[in-house]
């Protein structure tokens, strides 16, 4: 259990790196209700971007917004091939994502992974230093949900919300919905770009397989923060909120399982029965609620 809680406050950190990339996914998956796989490709895209830029003399905060950048032209890519060309949403993604490995490569000098050390570059935080990486990952959460609630309370923003809701009356009043698509997979993808670009800070180096699963890590934490706190947070920003509590939650628990003993080869199964559990409680939830209402009403 010692060993435990000293590595408590690293997954913490890591949590809140995922659950950023985890409210991109929200945006999607929740907002949009798209199912988007480009987050696999695009995450990986957003740390390559941060360490071909900063290797070529770039400061972080500019290869950050670069790699924000890469990850929304991912994301328009996806769109394009949805809207345009009438691709559906999960394939279109599947396409993006797989392209994407070719990109990274690119970026990474066709290399599998490449370092990025705190010693040789100034990054903003590095695995050495949890408390500032708790912080600064912190402050970034709070940033972008408050960039993200001023955004979908404008028209646009409404407009992607109204979209997601009911496309077809959307369409009928005069929305163009096709539009509204690509907007949301481009911010989504920038969000998960971002956040890529993090992670490769704080571990150290960027591969190209390090957003391999991200898609299974985002929907975990959206499905444990809503299960959570679903209840309690209405807000919407709240709700942004409650999907990185989410992803904290989810590093944590692995962290634990980790080190009750369960084999790490096994880790991919534990984590894709915890979703499939999580995602399955609303549906079941509604079930016995449907079949309790049908009791009373023959009791009746």
């Amino acid at each position: 259990m010692s060993g435990f809680l000293a590595a408590l406050p690293g997954a913490a950190a890591q949590g809140l790196i995922w659950g950023i990339m985890a409210i991109g996914v929200y945006i999607t998956f929740r907002v949009l209700d798209v199912a988007d796989l480009t987050v696999d490709g695009s995450m990986g895209t957003g740390g390559a971007m941060l360490v071909l830029c900063m290797t070529h003399g770039m400061n972080v905060y500019i290869s950050m917004i670069l790699a924000f950048c890469a990850g929304c032209i991912a994301g328009l890519a996806t769109g394009i091939f949805h809207t345009k060309f009438g691709i559906p949403a999960i394939l279109a993604g599947i396409l993006t994502q797989l392209s994407l490995y070719s990109v990274n490569l690119r970026l990474l000098g066709n290399k599998a992974n490449q370092p990025i050390s705190a010693r040789n570059y100034h990054l903003l935080f590095s695995l050495g230093e949890v408390p500032k990486t708790l912080i600064i990952g912190a402050l970034f959460v709070v940033v972008v949900v408050c960039v993200l609630y001023w955004f979908f309370g404008t028209e646009l923003g409404f407009g992607l919300r109204a979209t997601g809701n009911n496309e077809a009356m959307s369409r009928a009043n005069g929305i163009n919905t096709d539009t509204n698509k690509v907007i949301g997979l481009v911010l989504s993808n920038g969000i998960v770009a971002l956040s890529g670009a993090m992670l490769t800070q704080f571990q150290g180096y960027a591969d190209v397989n390090m957003g391999r699963g991200a898609i299974v890590i985002g929907l975990a934490a959206v499905i444990i923060g809503e299960v959570l706190f679903g209840k309690i947070f209405k807000n919407f920003a709240l709700k942004l909120v409650a999907v990185a509590i989410g992803g904290v939650i989810y590093y944590v628990v692995i962290t634990l399982v980790l080190r009750l003993g369960l084999n790490p080869n096994d880790l991919k199964l534990f984590i894709a029965l915890v979703v499939a559990i999580f995602l399955g409680v609303p549906y079941w939830k509604n079930k016995i609620a449907s079949k309790t209402v049908k009791v009373k009403e023959v009791k009746e």
